[in-house]
């Protein structure tokens, strides 16, 4: 039996190279991967060389997404849910590019993508021996952690100060095994070429995210602009359209079953080399925490939007942000549940430990790691619930609140000599604070803002004793008082709603803000040494555990050998699979290919399945332009592929053997939620809006052809 669990879990932890669909594989992995045994028409050095152009040239990060040059006048595609923000930002009652979508027709027409920026990957390298060089002679966990990040921070200071359109990150991977340095080109001035409307772009809404059979044409148009010396500049009339040195072609040939796809982009994050600790952690605790929560606060926003046009719009952005995380996260419960994940991870860590202990050698250097591990999950245990609250003071308890507590944090740390400060803290990330306000006003609707504050306090109030909250009980202490009224008042005095006295704070010090007597600023001051020492606690659970986890991936190393991928930490990572459907259920087969006629059987008219007039007559009159598959005998909408994708590789361009785009990757089925902590080669698919959809809605649709000829796409 246990080598039978052996083989079954294994592919939690290792990656097999047979199996080039499982991993996000860093660029410089991709050699090995056997992709030309999989059907690969081009070089892998056409994907990735470092000292020639190549695909990973024409990759973006964008936002908390993907993107993908697709013209040599700086135009990029990315999903219609990534650009959503801007959309919102950019909208108002009258001009609602939400519901209405939005299409520039000449250069001067489009708009800004207020508070977006695009990264362009200029350079990666290994750096691991110069920053572990800082650790040399240290021991405690805390103080390694500490010595990497002032290390990791004076090195990308030195590279950042020499040119003002660079960002410099150097990423952990493995745990902190390797260290890679990567060098981005930014881009501040990004605009809005073409988004489909809400009933294109967001077709089936809440109800079909994360789900398969799709029929959401989930993708948008944008233009890169630079300096006429070619900075990555700020917003302005005198910007010029960025000259990228790749950008990707559009395929010619018709996507069929079984082809080999592959994907770049930047995804977020996975756990797959977590122990049964953390999984039951996440299971337990965090999901369902999270779940309850942002379902709460998405029914608070619709019942004070029904009614409500312009405050439906404020909240857009952070309704859509929480709606997704919600359904991803239930997801990852019901995976865990319904595939006993928690106790499969303990059965495999038996047979782990079976190995540790079978030699004396390797039980001296890995027989405590994960009783250690253990250990740490208990110490933030002992205060998980005053925490989980404390933490939604800080964050989803309004727009004021949150602006006080870091205006407070920021000039609580600021006013220290520098070297005490915390990496990160100095004039210019200040500058950038302030810079980004305005973008958290564009969301500011203070009916929402009001009733999340008064459900945060609630929260707070009905912690049970031993889990209080220090500092808050003169909230409570006045029976008269009712929290609705301690918050109506707050609301009523508090300047806090006006972006320039909130700008202003980021210039005081503590005693000048304290001296202000504003009632948001009074509960960041009560919560401040709270927080701080819970920032401590956190702190060295994290460096203890991430040493512990160093420790553990060691012994997976020594155990299964190095063909292993690195967790996704946003870095640009590379995936390959084939077109192919699956079945999640008994009896039942999904096919790998959705279409228009779909969308046309999904329609009832009312949200979020209300096609257009428009789609449905280009449907009903089959004029589908040069878009129609010769198979499917109708447009392709979506399609599903074996690649391993997660948050982050929202936009990522989906690409054929021979490197052309084929789609748009935007989503994950929702049976295969855990891919997170595992990928389950039968049931983990990606979904992705089909590049001829995109086509046959930009031209047949929009009336767009001018897209398609400077994209180069013949119609």
């Amino acid at each position: 039996m246990k080598k039978y669990v052996l083989s079954l879990l294994i592919s939690l932890l290792i990656a097999t190279i047979s199996f080039a669909q499982e991993g996000m594989w860093l660029l410089n992995q991709i050699d090995d991967l056997n992709l030309k045994e999989k059907g690969l028409q081009i070089e892998t050095s056409d994907i990735y060389n470092p000292e020639k152009p190549s695909l990973y040239n024409a990759i973006l990060q964008l936002g908390g997404g993907s993107a993908s040059f697709v013209s040599s006048e700086g135009l990029i595609i990315t999903n219609h849910h990534v650009a959503f923000g801007a959309l919102q930002r950019a909208s108002s009652a009258e001009s609602d590019y939400l519901t209405n979508g939005f299409l520039a027709r000449n250069r001067s027409d489009e708009i800004q993508a207020p508070g977006y920026e695009a990264r362009l990957l200029l350079e990666m390298k290994d750096v691991t021996d110069e920053v572990l060089k800082a650790t040399k002679n240290l021991t405690d966990p805390t103080e390694k952690d500490r010595a990497i990040n002032e290390k990791m921070a004076k090195m990308t200071e030195a590279i950042e100060k020499k040119k003002g359109d660079v960002d410099v990150r150097i990423a952990e991977m493995y745990n902190g095994k390797q260290y890679i340095q990567f060098v981005y080109k930014v881009f501040k001035d990004i605009r809005i070429v073409y988004a489909p409307p809400g009933s294109i772009g967001k077709y089936g809404g809440d109800i079909d995210n994360w789900m398969w059979p799709r029929h959401t044409g989930d993708f948008s148009f944008l233009r890169v602009y630079v300096s006429p010396d070619g900075d990555g500049a700020e917003y302005s009339t005198d910007n010029v359209p960025y000259k990228p040195i790749v950008w990707l072609k559009v395929a010619t040939d018709d996507l069929k079953n079984k082809d080999l796809t592959f994907i770049m982009g930047y995804p977020g994050a996975t756990t797959r080399y977590r122990t049964s600790n953390s999984a039951a952690w996440n299971l337990n605790y965090n999901y369902p925490f999270s779940v309850k929560n942002f379902s709460e606060i998405i029914n608070i926003m619709d019942d004070l939007t029904e009614n409500d046009p312009e405050g439906k719009i404020k909240v857009a952005g952070l309704r859509a942000g929480l709606a997704n995380a919600q359904k991803n996260f239930q997801g990852k419960v019901d995976g865990m549940t319904n595939t006993n994940y928690v106790q499969k991870k303990l059965d495999f860590e038996e047979e782990f430990m079976d190995w540790v202990n079978s030699d004396p050698e390797t039980k001296a250097k890995y027989g405590n790691v994960l009783k250690d591990i253990k250990a740490q999950y208990a110490i933030i245990n002992k205060t998980r619930e005053r925490d989980d609250v404390l933490g939604l003071l800080q964050g989803l308890s309004g727009t004021q609140l949150g602006i006080a507590d870091m205006a407070y944090g920021i000039a609580m740390e600021m006013e220290k000599p520098k070297n005490e400060r915390r990496p990160g803290y100095d004039e210019d990330a200040v500058q950038q604070t302030i810079d980004a306000l305005q973008y958290q006003y564009m969301g500011y609707f203070e009916p929402v803002d009001k009733a999340m504050m008064i459900r945060a306090l609630k929260m707070v109030n009905e912690l049970p004793a031993g889990q209080r909250i220090e500092g808050l009980e003169y909230i409570f202490d006045d029976p008269s008082i009712t929290i609705e009224d301690f918050v109506e008042n707050a609301y009523n005095t508090s300047k806090l709603n006006d972006l320039e006295f909130s700008k202003s704070l980021f210039v005081m010090s503590p005693d000048e803000i304290v001296a202000l007597n504003d009632p948001f600023i009074e509960i960041a001051v009560n919560i401040y040494p709270l927080t701080e020492k819970n920032r401590e606690v956190y702190e060295s659970f994290a460096a203890n555990v991430t040493e512990l986890r160093k420790q553990y991936i060691d012994a997976l190393y020594e155990w299964q050998g190095s063909n292993m991928y690195p967790d996704a930490n946003s870095t640009m990572r590379f995936t390959a699979g084939p077109v192919k459907g699956y079945s999640p259920t008994d009896a039942v087969w999904y096919k790998p290919f959705t279409t228009l006629n779909g969308v046309v059987q999904k329609n009832t008219g009312i949200e979020p399945f209300d096609a257009p007039a428009k789609l449905l007559e280009l449907a009903y009159e089959k004029d589908y332009g040069n878009w129609v598959d010769p198979e499917l005998n109708d447009v392709p909408v979506a399609f599903l592929h074996q690649c391993d994708i997660t948050g982050g590789n929202s936009g990522s361009p989906v690409m054929n053997a021979k490197g052309e785009l084929i789609g748009v990757a935007f989503d994950g089925n929702y049976e295969a939620m855990i891919s997170d902590w595992q990928y389950d080669y039968e049931l983990q698919r990606t979904i992705s809006v089909d590049i001829r959809y995109v086509m046959f809605i930009t031209e047949k649709f929009a009336n767009a052809g001018f897209i398609l000829d400077e994209m180069g796409v013949a119609r």
